[in-house]
């Protein structure tokens, strides 16, 4: 295909949306959305949660529409968030109530109710799988049949856990959780500002950037922080969402069921030495909390790390300062500023063009030594 020149600010703008459609389709073939939403449930549950909009078809034709990137995917659907009213705020959702799919604790062999290890790729050789070059539905479905068959027997039923930390409270190892009933910041409504509380921190962390987050928990565990965490109790599943009935608010008989949502839940434990009475130090356990939408755990581990630093500030590491960290790791705000920079700057850089040929022109006169002015 031959380059046309174009001139012109609007119609070269129509050009380039018309190119970019070209090379999303110049194959001839299409992805389907639904088959996004099937097939690839790691990215729709990154996008989802980046977004902090939980709708699985939504977040497949962000990434239809991004070709792929996450970073686009997010700004779309954040654009979108945005113009979505408000109609409800759900009840509190309390996570014992989780029907768990994946539960396992790095920190205890047996726990009340056993290590679940659902779906995971931990224990899977990373090794290319090229009879998925032939996969087909048909194939897909016969093996969905059998496995059906041989693990499903009748309907699957509820399974909720206790919290593995909570035997720990119980031996007064950990403190408890206090429960101030304080009503939430919401970040989406308000902007950040410092101090900030821990809801904000938490919204912010759980909206990060999946990389961005993870690379900065990674720090911290390597020596640029002063963590060494293990996983408490990690878990995996859905929730349900339920809202006050629209004249009983507050009446629990009375409220809406409207549907579940999918999330990866970690308490991480941080050894801590603490100093008490008469110079006595005591090792205790200080807790990091993470949660986000989908199967995510990765960033959940390192949300659980980057909130234990935050709640214990310390000017030696940049990793526990909440503006650096929160400016940071959010998706939109970094790669837009980022991508601002490809804008037109053409009257601030020749400014500072002008600056450096004024520049180099009086070097060039003190090297022949003449007299060089100071401004």
């Amino acid at each position: 295909m031959g380059y046309i020149a174009v001139k012109g600010g609007t119609h070269a703008i129509e050009e380039s949306i018309k190119r970019l459609k070209y090379e999303r389709i110049h194959h001839g073939q299409t992805i389907e959305v639904e088959r996004i939403k099937a097939g690839m449930r790691g990215l729709v549950d990154q996008v989802m949660s980046e977004s902090s909009l939980y709708n699985e078809t939504l977040a497949a034709l962000a990434i239809k529409q991004a070709e792929g990137n996450p970073e686009e995917a997010v700004f779309l659907l954040r654009a979108y968030r945005s113009t979505v009213p408000r109609k409800h705020y759900s009840k509190v959702i309390e996570t014992e109530q989780m029907n768990v799919e994946r539960r396992i604790s790095a920190s205890f062999k047996d726990i009340p109710g056993g290590q679940i290890l659902g779906a995971t790729t931990d224990y899977t050789h990373r090794l290319l799988d090229f009879t998925l070059m032939d996969e087909t539905d048909v194939a897909v479905q016969e093996w969905l049949h059998y496995y059906q068959k041989e693990s499903f027997q009748g309907d699957e039923e509820q399974l909720t856990l206790p919290k593995v930390l909570d035997y720990l409270r119980k031996e007064g190892l950990i403190p408890p959780c206090e429960n101030n009933n304080m009503e939430p910041d919401d970040v989406t409504r308000e902007s950040l500002d410092f101090p900030s509380s821990r809801s904000q921190r938490l919204q912010i962390l759980t909206r990060g950037e999946t990389g961005a987050v993870t690379s900065l928990a990674y720090a911290v565990i390597r020596g640029y922080g002063a963590l060494h965490p293990t996983v408490g109790e990690l878990r995996v599943g859905t929730l349900p969402v339920t809202i006050d009935h629209p004249t009983d608010a507050g009446d629990e008989d009375d409220a809406y069921y409207i549907g579940e949502v999918k999330v990866t839940e970690v308490e991480m434990l941080m050894p801590v030495t603490v100093e008490k009475e008469y110079g006595k130090k005591e090792m205790e356990f200080e807790i990091g909390y993470g949660l986000v939408f989908g199967q995510n755990e990765t960033k959940a581990i390192s949300m659980g790390i980057l909130d234990n630093c935050l709640e214990h500030p310390t000017p030696d590491f940049p990793s526990h300062n909440e503006e650096f960290v929160l400016y940071h790791i959010d998706s939109v705000e970094s790669t837009g500023f980022i991508s601002h920079l490809k804008m037109p700057h053409y009257v601030t850089f020749q400014s500072k063009l002008d600056s450096v040929r004024k520049t180099k022109k009086e070097g060039t006169k003190n090297e022949e030594g003449q007299e060089v002015k100071s401004g």
